[in-house]
């Protein structure tokens, strides 16, 4: 058995190549338990990245790596720049072994990725600063309230999950109006360099609430801190919780598709979604076979976002742009 952490290349055709944007002590123990259940030799070379831009780092590797891949299947913890790839046209199709009631959005139009185990965008709230529940804000597009200036946090959506959250919400509100809320946002709240920054001004009482992930929501409450985790948007006149799923992808002429194939298949599971739920990180599963609630899922159903990840992928380097001329200061 053979597992590396430094992108090292497989020595035999049974090799499988994971690219993982996962964290490691989540991701490794799943792919050792395939290597310990499947019945022929086959290895898994798991690639983690660990910079904070992760994500970016590896989609750009994949990127330049298309002529001569050595990734066969891309483990992402977000969506956005998998959608990326799939637009590239770096991605191979896949039967993906999921219900027909999968929800759309979180399988591509072209088969080509599939999303699963999410996290969701919420608003963090320190209780000891807003004691009432009629106190605490319920929007996410509550950030630009004057009410709440300097008093509330957002990340620099420059990457990350708060990224791809604002460029569904270009979709959601139109171009325009998108970039005239983020730079409201950018006048009113505090910007802090990434969602567990968010969730730890939040914990130690730097401001009231933020938006930040349900992992690092989590983290903070699992700690102890007095905070509480609202899902936003939940009323009928408004869009519901952004929930941002890991996906998974094949490459395009990978080393090793039918392998590669056989690890989606298994990594595409309630079993495998359970593991996630119970981790650390919380991650909501997406199968209804799922027998592990997470702790983080209120007692009420969510509404969740229809998001079009696919359109929200649209044009990404100029919408990237537009953003970075708000927040490249913050």
């Amino acid at each position: 058995m053979l597992f590396c952490m430094t992108g090292c290349v497989p020595r035999t055709e049974k090799d499988v190549v994971v690219y993982s944007a996962l964290d490691e002590d989540f991701a490794f123990p799943i792919l050792e338990a395939f290597e310990r259940k499947v019945d022929y030799d086959i290895n898994v070379v798991s690639k983690f990245d660990v910079e904070s831009t992760k994500t970016v780092g590896l989609v750009n590797q994949l990127i330049a790596e298309e002529n001569s891949p050595r990734c066969d299947l891309f483990w992402n913890n977000e969506i956005m720049h998998t959608v990326r790839l799939q637009k590239l046209g770096l991605l191979e199709p896949h039967d993906w072994p999921v219900p027909a009631d999968w929800p759309s959005e979180l399988i591509a139009s072209d088969s080509t990725w599939c999303g699963f185990a999410a996290r969701a965008r919420v608003l963090l709230i320190n209780t000891k600063l807003l004691a009432s529940d009629d106190s605490m804000p319920s929007s996410v597009g509550e950030l630009s309230d004057p009410k709440w200036k300097e008093n509330c946090a957002m990340a620099r959506p420059l990457f990350g999950t708060t990224a791809t959250h604002w460029a569904v919400m270009r979709e959601q509100l139109g171009r325009e109006a998108a970039l005239a809320e983020l730079q409201a946002i950018a006048d009113n709240a505090v910007i802090l360099s990434g969602n567990k920054q968010v969730a730890q001004a939040v914990s130690s009482g730097r401001v009231a609430w933020g938006l930040t992930d349900t992992d690092d929501a989590m983290i903070e409450k699992d700690m102890g801190y007095p905070v509480e985790i609202v899902f936003p948007d939940q009323q009928p006149d408004q869009p519901g919780t952004l929930r941002i799923p890991n996906t998974l992808a094949i490459l395009k002429n990978a080393p090793h598709p039918v392998a590669a194939g056989r690890l989606a298949d298994y990594l595409m599971t309630p079993q495998t979604e359970d593991r996630l739920a119970m981790g650390r990180s919380h991650q909501m599963p997406i199968s209804k076979e799922s027998k592990f609630p997470p702790a983080v899922l209120p007692a009420e159903p969510v509404r969740w976002m229809r998001a079009d990840f696919e359109a929200a992928a649209e044009d990404w380097d100029e919408w990237a742009n537009d953003v970075a001329a708000i927040y490249s200061q913050k």
